[in-house]
C-alpha cells in the first residue's frame, strides 16, 4: 500500500493533462477519490471528469490549496506565475507544490512565493494516458528527497520517471514531450507505405504502430544501443538494407535530429519569455 494514502491532493487545472494524471493516481491506488479537491475556470468540461472519479470540484485554487498535502499545477504555462502568487498566502512550508508546466523553472515559482515552500517540476508527456508514459522531474532548493520520492511515486503510476538536473528541461521538452508528435509522424509515413505497396489500412496502421512498440520495447528490456539493434536486423545484401539506403539518402537521421534541436529551442526562448 502507498505511503501517499494520506496525503491530501489538489489539482489546479483539471484540463486534458490534470485527468490523465487524475486517473493513473486514483486507479493506481495512491489517492482515494475523497482526498482529492479539483479546480478548473471552464468546469463545464472539468465536470465530466470530475463526476467519472467522484472527486470534488470548484473554482477556488485558494481554498484547494489551503486543505491539501500536496499541490499539483496543471494549468497552462502563461497562468502558472499567477495561480502561485494567487495561492501563495495559504501555502506552508510542509506542503509540496508540483508543476508540470513547460518552461517555468522552479525558482520562477519559488520566488512568486513568500515562504520557503518545497516545489518539483515535472515534465511528462502525452503517453501518460496509457500508463506508458515519460516524465522527468527535479527539485527546487526547497525540496528534499522525501518530497521527490512522493513525486517519483505519483508519476510513476503513469510511466516511467527520471531525475535530472533542471538544465537539462528544455531537452528534455525537444525530445520526450515533443517526441511522440515525431513518432506519430513516422507511424503514419509507414502505414501509407503498407497502403502504397497492397496492404489494407487498418492492417498497415497496425502492423507499423506494434513494430514500433515491439522495436522500443526490445532498447528498454535489452538495454542494448539501437545501432547494434539495427545491425542485428540488416542481413547482408538483404531487404532491410536498401530500406536503409533510402532513409540515409532522404536524412531521416538528420532531420530527426533537427527536430529535437529545434523543439528544444523554442522551448528555451519560452524559458526566457518568463523571465
Amino acid at each position: 500500500m502507498s505511503e501517499l494514502l494520506d496525503k491530501r491532493l489538489a489539482i489546479l487545472g483539471l484540463g486534458k493533462l490534470g485527468g490523465i494524471l487524475l486517473r493513473g493516481f486514483i486507479e493506481g491506488g495512491l489517492v482515494e477519490p475523497s482526498q482529492v479537491r479539483a479546480t478548473d475556470k471552464r468546469l463545464a468540461t472539468a465536470i465530466k471528469t470530475a463526476q467519472e472519479f467522484n472527486v470534488e470540484l470548484g473554482e477556488d485554487n485558494l481554498a484547494a490549496a489551503e486543505n491539501s498535502d500536496i499541490i499539483l499545477l496543471c494549468v497552462r504555462p502563461r497562468t502558472v506565475l499567477e495561480v502561485v502568487r494567487g495561492i501563495g498566502p495559504v501555502l506552508t512550508e510542509d506542503q509540496l507544490l508540483i508543476s508540470v508546466a513547460a518552461s517555468v523553472s522552479t525558482s520562477q515559482i519559488e520566488e512568486a512565493l513568500p515562504l520557503q515552500v518545497p516545489v518539483v517540476r515535472a515534465m511528462p508527456n502525452t503517453p501518460c494516458s496509457v500508463g506508458c508514459g515519460m516524465t522527468a522531474l527535479c527539485r527546487g532548493k526547497f525540496a528534499n528527497e522525501t518530497h521527490l520520492l512522493e513525486t517519483t511515486r505519483l508519476f510513476g503510476a503513469v510511466g516511467e520517471t527520471v531525475t535530472l538536473d533542471e538544465k537539462h528541461f528544455d531537452a528534455v521538452t525537444g525530445l520526450s514531450a515533443s517526441g511522440p508528435a515525431f513518432i506519430y509522424i513516422i507511424l503514419e509515413s509507414l502505414a501509407e507505405a503498407g497502403v502504397k505497396v497492397g496492404l489494407p489500412r487498418d492492417i498497415a496502421t497496425l502492423l507499423a504502430a506494434q513494430t514500433t512498440h515491439g522495436a522500443a520495447k526490445v532498447v528498454l528490456e535489452t538495454g542494448n544501443h539501437p545501432a547494434l539493434l539495427k545491425d542485428a536486423v540488416t542481413t547482408p545484401a538483404g531487404c532491410t538494407i536498401d530500406g536503409i539506403m533510402e532513409l540515409e539518402e532522404g536524412k531521416l537521421r538528420v532531420t530527426l535530429i533537427k527536430a529535437v534541436m529545434k523543439a528544444t529551442e523554442r522551448a528555451h526562448e519560452l524559458d526566457e519569455n518568463h523571465d
